[in-house]
């Protein structure tokens, strides 16, 4: 297995150039099944670890989190980047000792939001651009790459203006990543790249533009967020509906082998 150092190095490097995939498991069975389809790095999803302990997202605990970090990296050789909500801390100190302790249990990269659930708005800009700076200096001491979130778009601000201007002032504050969930069209995706300047990571979502236009566009870096977490909920959901209704199952289409393989390596 790579060193986290290695493991490090090795995800900062897939920023450099191009355009890469990066799936998000929920568990260390998933972990392992992506893995061995071939992908370069991997990412944990908050709302789809929370589904795994019965929650709803952004109410998994630190600790909680820092354990799973440390499950699901020591399931694969591939680099992980944490998806750490606002880093769990109220003030400088807090957010970097996140950081650290994130960065023990083998991430290579996390990410900081602007969405504070306590007062159900995103971050006056001020407040959250020194957050992410905290995140910066603790993540540049330990080669984390640290990416910033803005959050507007799932939270029904559509203000591309206002997203940008955030982007900016994170990555001026010193985030390696910029990420604004929720874009779907490719004019926005476009102008996001050409007017932050650094590497963007984009939420691909069904119906919305594929990797390859992604890539046009310019994104560095393709993330699903909870989507396999969904798709797995959903699928017991709907078994489970006809299974109560009906008294029958559906053959599940399963790729025997390839879980065999996952399991076994």
């Amino acid at each position: 297995m790579p060193s986290a150092d290695d493991l490090r190095r090795q995800f900062r490097s897939l920023h450099a150039s191009g355009t890469f995939v990066m799936p998000n498991p929920h568990d260390v069975g998933t972990t392992k099944l992506l893995t061995t389809l071939g992908f370069p790095a991997l990412a944990t999803t908050s709302a789809g670890f929370a589904s795994t302990l019965g929650r709803l997202d952004m109410t998994v605990a630190r600790d909680e989190l820092v354990e799973h970090v440390g499950r699901l990296t020591a399931a694969t050789h591939l680099p992980f980047n944490v998806d750490s909500e606002r880093l769990y801390g109220d003030d400088a100190a807090g957010i970097a000792e996140c950081v650290g302790l994130l960065a023990g249990a083998g991430a290579a990269g996390c990410s900081i939001e602007d969405w504070n659930p306590a007062t159900d708005r995103i971050d006056p800009i001020e407040v959250a651009t020194a957050r992410v700076g905290a995140a910066a200096e603790e993540a540049r001491r330990l080669d984390v790459v640290l990416t910033a979130r803005c959050e507007n778009h799932l939270h029904g601000v559509d203000d591309l203006d206002d997203t940008i201007a955030r982007l900016c002032a994170y990555r001026d504050a010193g985030a390696e990543v910029v990420y604004a969930p929720g874009l779907v069209a490719i004019a926005q995706i476009e102008r996001v790249v050409g007017e932050v300047g650094l590497p963007v990571n984009c939420l691909l979502l069904p119906g919305g533009p594929s990797v390859a236009q992604l890539a046009a566009a310019g994104v560095r870096r393709v993330s699903l967020g909870s989507f396999f977490a969904n798709l797995a909920n959903a699928a017991v959901i709907n078994a489970g509906k006809q299974l109560f209704a009906e008294g029958t199952l559906a053959t599940p289409s399963l790729d025997r082998a390839l879980l065999r393989e996952a399991f076994t390596g």
